[in-house]
């Protein structure tokens, strides 16, 4: 059964809210007495990468909002009729729940992902940005396929010794989704989300495309150009089997 404000891509549920939605929805689980809720993003490659992994698969179906990350979702819905109409990134997230976090003063944020640096460099821009959001811990993970069930525990212990309100998760895809979905109830917060390649952009490691390109679906564009031995799988191999699937599953709708 699809959660409220979702629509099938694939099989997968993603949300048709705007990023405003969004947010609100994430402040309200905030406001809540539960744990375990976390945020994943969806696009072509991610989607495509899940075909084969299923812990993969599990970790994006299972995810309390599941956004559209791609401008191959957002066409997706299109050739399916749907309502999904705007993307909604990671980086949308990230800067839009610590403003209002931030509007709101005396929360705190935990992130876990990318290098010491990186995240020294995050802690200042933080300071700066949302001057009134805490930044209770922060946690650079050994850079490997897989943790060791020793380092998990150091991870977990770190992150419910400092109780943040929201843990920010930069290991990209598809490890973060995965260890948060296998650690999600182990975890003493509120919300946790996915960002990926956030981090990065946030910190200027990684330069985000002109706006421009943004708005008009082509942010891959300047990515691929300066990154495409990186890039270039997810482009020319991941984006059009996802659309032929797509436009397969509507056609085989039609008959």
């Amino acid at each position: 059964m699809m959660k409220q404000s979702t629509e099938s891509v694939l099989g997968y549920g993603i949300t048709t809210k705007t990023c405003e939605d969004c947010v609100a929805e994430i402040l309200k689980w905030l406001d809540g007495n539960g744990n375990g809720r976390y945020l994943a993003c969806a696009n072509p490659h991610s989607l495509e990468v899940a075909r084969e992994d299923a812990l993969f698969e599990t970790a994006l179906k299972s995810a309390d909002m599941l956004v559209p990350d791609g401008v191959g979702i957002v066409l997706a819905s299109r050739i399916n009729g749907g309502g999904i109409r705007q993307r909604v990134t990671g980086s949308d997230i990230f800067h839009e729940v610590n403003a209002a976090l931030d509007r709101r003063g005396n929360a705190s944020v935990f992130f876990l992902g990318s290098t010491s640096a990186t995240l020294a460099r995050i802690r200042d821009r933080m300071a700066q940005d949302y001057p009134t959001v805490r930044v209770v811990g922060a946690y650079a993970p050994p850079f490997r396929q897989d943790f060791s069930d020793a380092e998990v525990g150091e991870m977990l212990e770190a992150i419910n010794a400092a109780r943040p309100d929201v843990l920010w998760v930069g290991m990209t895809a598809p490890k973060q989704e995965k260890w948060i979905y296998q650690n999600r109830n182990k975890l003493n917060v509120r919300f946790t989300a996915a960002i990926g390649a956030v981090f990065d952009f946030y910190t200027g490691n990684v330069k985000r495309s002109h706006p421009l390109f943004q708005e008009f679906g082509l942010e891959w564009l300047p990515r691929l150009l300066r990154e495409p031995m990186r890039l270039w799988r997810r482009n020319f191999v991941s984006n059009p089997l996802f659309l032929l699937r797509v436009i397969a599953e509507r056609l085989g709708r039609a008959k």
